[in-house]
């Protein structure tokens, strides 16, 4: 089995800023960790790995600097890694970036499965991995917590739903994206980390993927950034106290001040 785990490198989160032309996140100069749910998505490709023969390619896209990530996943065991990078691929939305990354899939051929984190801590929009399922024409299932095969072509997945579980059959090649029940991602080996750093890790742009500069990064990208800002600090908060008939009372005089339509 060949598992592919696509993972970002995002921001620290202590250290965002946004670029006040163009509205994207400022990623140069800025302290970049792996997405943590992508974590899981190794460990989840890990384990299998574990009690099978599979082997595990890890792609990311992004500047010459999300290379850190790629050797970072190699120090806890997966076999191999490919960093997308281009300027082209600047300024992607989730939909342009879906189509950098299924290319990079099709390219690679005989992919059996792919591992993606549920969301990315930058962007929360959980698109790309059933966006990159939908390109390459394959099932998906979202919010996995447990997976395990059933057969050479098939898998039993686990999903956390909000009135429950479900449990699905997949057909193979499909695309999971899982949540931190799978497993607490494991340390870097000693061992393993000896052999990332001497990892040769190809780097695949726009021309090795034959991708049409319209089709990606900010001009292959159908939502935009128009504006960003912090929401204003509000100091004229209001603490209800006494009983409960007294608190109705309270917010009911407030809202009437305050002209709420319908009070």
């Amino acid at each position: 089995m060949h598992i592919v785990v696509c993972i970002k490198q995002v921001p620290d989160t202590k250290n965002v800023r946004i670029d006040p032309d163009t509205h994207t996140l400022v990623r140069q100069g800025v302290e970049s960790i792996i997405n943590p749910f992508d974590l899981f998505a190794v460990e989840a490709a890990l384990q299998i790995k574990d009690a099978s023969s599979a082997t595990i390619t890890v792609i990311t896209m992004g500047p010459p600097q999300a290379e850190e990530a790629l050797r970072e996943v190699l120090s806890r065991g997966v076999d191999a890694a490919l960093l997308l990078s281009d300027r082209a691929f600047a300024g992607a939305d989730t939909w342009a970036t879906s189509v950098t990354l299924s290319a990079a899939i099709r390219k690679l051929g005989n992919v059996d499965l792919i591992l993606c984190g549920k969301q990315a801590v930058d962007g929360d929009t959980a698109q790309v991995g059933p966006e990159v399922a939908t390109l390459l024409d394959i099932p998906y299932a979202t919010f996995v917590k447990k997976m395990e095969p059933l057969d050479a072509q098939h898998l039993k997945v686990t999903r956390q739903t909000d009135e429950g579980t479900e449990v699905w059959k997949l057909s193979t090649p499909a695309l999971i994206t899982v949540i931190k029940e799978v497993g607490e991602p494991r340390l870097p080996s000693l061992r393993h980390k000896m052999r990332a750093k001497k990892a040769a890790i190809p780097v695949w742009g726009i021309a090795e993927l034959g991708l049409d500069a319209n089709d990606v990064g900010l001009c292959g990208s159908f939502t935009q950034v128009v504006r960003v800002f912090s929401p204003p600090r509000r100091t004229d908060r209001v603490i209800i106290e006494g009983s409960l008939e007294e608190q109705v009372e309270q917010l009911y005089r407030y809202l009437k001040e305050a002209k709420v339509p319908g009070i």
